[in-house]
C-alpha cells in the first residue's frame, strides 16, 4: 500500500470511529452519496456537519484537504468561509447595540468620521441590511488594479472607501449586496470596544461557544493548523488558489463545519447573546418604501420544501461554504469545500431534506377554472411536491416560496398566489412580469 493510500485509509478509519451517533444508517448512506463524487484520493472535497435538536448527529470529511501533500479531509479541517462571516459581524454589532455601545440608526460617520460627508445619510442598520448604497469593495479593488491574490488588508479597503464621494443610490431606497458595509461594521466594533475585531469576537463569541478552531484572520502570513488548500478545476487537473486577504467583517473567518454547527446551536440555546440580541438579529431589512427584505443580520430568510430556513453562503478563491438553519425543525447543516466548482448550498439543502418531513400540500389540490380564459388546470400533490397540469401543456412543478405563494418555471408565467375565504382555498392568481392577477376559481 502506498504512503498516500495508507494515510487516506487511516484518516477515513479515524473519521468513522469518531462518527457522532444519531443519524440512521440509511440516512448516513444518503448523506455520503451526496458527496461521493468528491470522495476520492485525487480530488478536493468537503466536510459536512448536521445539528439536530442541539446535538451534532453526523459529520464527516470527503476527498482531500491538500492534494500536494496527500492530506485527506476530516472533521478538524479548517476552511475560510468568506461571506458566512457576515452573520458573526452582524451578531457582534447587535450585542454591542443592546449593551448601548452602538446605535443602529445613527449615521455611520458618527463612528467613522473619515468617510466623505457625501455619505452622511447611511446608518449602521443600513450597512447590516445592504441598503446603504455603498459601492462594493471587491469591484473597487479590481478597478483600482488589485488582483485577488494580492495582499489586501482592512486598511487598504478603508482607504479606498474613504475616497468615495458618491453612492449607488439614496440610502434606504434599494437593496444591493455590499461587502464594504461589513468591513465598516467590523471597524465600528473596534472603535466602540477599543480592541481588535479578532480579539473581541474570540472573547465574546468563539470562546464561550467552544468554537476552538475559529477566528477572524487579520494577518495574511499567519500559520493556521489543519487549514485546507483551496483549488479550482483546470481540465482534468486542479490548480491551487492563493489567498492573501486579511481584512475582517465582510469575510475573513476561518473555522470548521463542527464549529459552525456549535454556532447554529446558539440560536436555540442562546448561550451567547441576550434574548434582545437574538430578537434583533431576526429583524429583516425594510426599505423606505415599506418593502421587507429577505435579508436580516448577515443571514437570509427563505422557504424550502415548505419550511422556513435561515442561511448564508460564502465563496472566495476556491473556498465554498454554506450554513443553513431550519428553526422549526431545530436543524442546521454546515457544508464547507475547498473546490471552486462545488455548490455547498445545493449540498446543504440536499442533506437537510433527509431530516425534514414533507409538506402536506393536499389543501391546494383540485380543479381550477378561469372564465376569462375559458380554460382550466388540475393541481395535484405527488410525493410531497405540488404539480399543475393543463391539458395542452406538460405538467409543471409549483415551488413553495412563502405561505400560499409558489413559483413556476415556465415561460408564460412565474408565480401563483392562492387566496382563501374562511381559511379555505378558493382560487389562485397567476402572475408574470407581463401578466398580472389572472384568476382561476376552484371548483
Amino acid at each position: 500500500m502506498s504512503l498516500l493510500c495508507s494515510r487516506w485509509f487511516l484518516v477515513a478509519l479515524a473519521t468513522a470511529l469518531h462518527m457522532p451517533a444519531g443519524a440512521q444508517p440509511g440516512v448516513a448512506a444518503r448523506i455520503d452519496a451526496t458527496f461521493a463524487p468528491w470522495d476520492t484520493a485525487n480530488s478536493p472535497g468537503a466536510v459536512v456537519s448536521v445539528l439536530k435538536d442541539s446535538r451534532i448527529i453526523y459529520q464527516r470529511g470527503y476527498g482531500m484537504a491538500h492534494l500536494e501533500h496527500g492530506v485527506p479531509m476530516d472533521v478538524s479541517t479548517v476552511f475560510m468561509v468568506a461571506s458566512v462571516s457576515k452573520q458573526f459581524t452582524a451578531f457582534a454589532v447587535a450585542m454591542l447595540a443592546n449593551e448601548g455601545h452602538i446605535e443602529l440608526d445613527e449615521p455611520v460617520r458618527r463612528y467613522v468620521p473619515e468617510l466623505s460627508k457625501m455619505l452622511e445619510g447611511i446608518t449602521v442598520r443600513q450597512l447590516i441590511h445592504h441598503t446603504g448604497g455603498l459601492r462594493d469593495e471587491f469591484g473597487l479593488l479590481s478597478l483600482a488594479g488589485y488582483r485577488m491574490d494580492d495582499i489586501i488588508t482592512k486598511n487598504d479597503i478603508l482607504a479606498l472607501l474613504y475616497r468615495q464621494h458618491s453612492l449607488n443610490f439614496e440610502p434606504g431606497t434599494e437593496y444591493a449586496y455590499s461587502n464594504s458595509g461589513y468591513t465598516l461594521l467590523a471597524e465600528i466594533v473596534e472603535r466602540a470596544t477599543n480592541v481588535s475585531f479578532r480579539a473581541w469576537t474570540t472573547e465574546h463569541i468563539f470562546a464561550p461557544l467552544e468554537m476552538n478552531d475559529s477566528h477572524f484572520r487579520d494577518d495574511h502570513g499567519e500559520v493556521i493548523n489543519n487549514l485546507a488548500q483551496s483549488y479550482t478545476a483546470s481540465g482534468e487537473a486542479y490548480r491551487r488558489q492563493t489567498i492573501n486577504y486579511s481584512s475582517v467583517g465582510a469575510s475573513g473567518l476561518y473555522t470548521t463545519a463542527g464549529d459552525l454547527a456549535r454556532w447554529a446551536r446558539n440560536f436555540h440555546t442562546q448561550q451567547v447573546g441576550s434574548a434582545e440580541t437574538h430578537r434583533t438579529v431576526r429583524q429583516r431589512g425594510i426599505l423606505n418604501s415599506g418593502d421587507t427584505l429577505s435579508y436580516a443580520f448577515g443571514q437570509s430568510f427563505g422557504f424550502h420544501r415548505g419550511k422556513t430556513y435561515v442561511g448564508h453562503s460564502g465563496s472566495h478563491r476556491g473556498f465554498r461554504a454554506h450554513l443553513v438553519r431550519f428553526p422549526q425543525e431545530t436543524l442546521a447543516v454546515a457544508v464547507l469545500s475547498n473546490l471552486e466548482e462545488f455548490n455547498p448550498s445545493e449540498a446543504a439543502l440536499a442533506v437537510a431534506e433527509l431530516f425534514i418531513e414533507p409538506q402536506d400540500f393536499t389543501e391546494f389540490t383540485g380543479t381550477y377554472y378561469s372564465e376569462a380564459l375559458q380554460s382550466g388546470v388540475t393541481i395535484k400533490a405527488i410525493n410531497g411536491e405540488l404539480y399543475m397540469k393543463h391539458s395542452r401543456h406538460d405538467r409543471v412543478q409549483l415551488t413553495w416560496t412563502e405561505p400560499d405563494h409558489f413559483s413556476v418555471d415556465v415561460w408564460f408565467f412565474s408565480e401563483l398566489t392562492f387566496q382563501r375565504k374562511d381559511g379555505r382555498i378558493t382560487r389562485f392568481l397567476a402572475n408574470s412580469s407581463r401578466m398580472r392577477n389572472v384568476s382561476f376559481e376552484r371548483r
